[in-house]
C-alpha cells in the first residue's frame, strides 16, 4: 500500500540527499550498509531498555536509505543483481532488528510474555512473507500481493510504537502487533495458495509434454 508513495519520496524529498551521496562519490550499497547499520544500532540499543521514542527517531534518520540507494542506483544507470541481492539482504536484517528489539523489550522492561511471542511471530512471518515471494520468482512463478508488505510492516509499528510511548499508550502498540501478526499470516497464506494455483498449472503443462504420444 506504502509504495505507492515511493515516488514522491525518491522525487522531492530524498533527491537533494541522491544528488549530494552521488556528487561525493558514494555507492548506493555503501548507503544501504550504513542505512542497516543504523537501524540495527537504533533498534537494539534503545528499544531493548524501554527507550522507544528513542529508538523510533534513531530508526527513522536511516530507514529511508531502502528508498535514497535505489534511486541512486537508477539515476547512475546501474543495474547490478549484487545490488539488487545485497538490498534485499540487508532488508531482512534491518526488519529482524526491529521486530528482535520490540521481543527484547517485552522480555525485560516490557514485561508481557503474551506480546515477546507476538512479536516473535511478527518476525518470523515478515521472514516468511519475503523469502515466499522470492522463492517463487527464483521457479519463474509470481507470488506478489497479501496484506503486510515490508514498508507496511515497517511503518506502522515504527509510528505506533513511537506514538505509543509520547501519550503513554501501550495498546497503540499492542493492536498493531496483533494486526500484523494477523495479516501477515493471511500474506503468507495467501502467497503459498497462489503459488500452489501456478505450480499445479506448470506442473501439467510439463506431464503432458513428457507423455508420448498414442500410437
Amino acid at each position: 500500500m506504502l509504495d505507492r508513495f515511493k515516488d514522491f519520496w525518491q522525487g522531492v524529498v530524498l533527491m537533494p540527499f541522491v544528488k549530494l551521496f552521488i556528487r561525493l562519490g558514494i555507492s548506493p550499497d555503501a548507503v544501504t550498509f550504513v542505512g542497516t547499520v543504523g537501524v540495527c544500532v537504533g533498534a537494539l540499543a534503545f528499544f531493548p531498555r524501554g527507550e522507544l521514542l528513542s529508538g523510533v527517531l534513531f530508526i527513522t534518520a536511516f530507514v529511508f536509505s531502502d528508498l535514497i540507494d535505489g534511486k541512486m542506483a537508477r539515476t547512475l544507470g546501474r543495474k547490478s543483481r549484487f545490488g539488487a541481492f545485497w538490498d534485499s539482504t540487508l532488508d531482512r536484517i534491518g526488519d529482524g532488528a526491529i521486530f528482535g528489539g520490540l521481543a527484547l523489550y517485552f522480555a525485560g522492561p516490557g514485561d508481557s510474555y503474551l506480546y515477546l511471542c507476538v512479536t516473535l511471530w511478527c518476525l518470523v512471518m515478515g521472514s516468511v512473507t519475503s523469502y515466499a515471494r522470492a522463492r517463487a520468482e527464483s521457479l519463474g512463478m509470481d507470488a506478489k500481493g497479501g496484506l503486510a508488505e515490508r514498508a507496511d510492516r515497517l511503518v506502522s509499528i515504527l509510528v505506533m510504537t513511537g506514538l505509543a510511548d509520547i501519550f503513554d499508550l501501550p495498546i497503540l502498540m499492542f493492536v498493531t502487533l496483533w494486526a500484523l501478526a494477523a495479516a501477515s499470516a493471511y500474506t503468507v497464506v495467501f502467497r503459498v495458495r497462489k503459488v500452489y494455483r501456478q505450480a499445479a498449472v506448470l506442473d501439467a503443462a510439463a506431464d503432458a509434454e513428457e507423455k508420448p504420444p498414442a500410437a
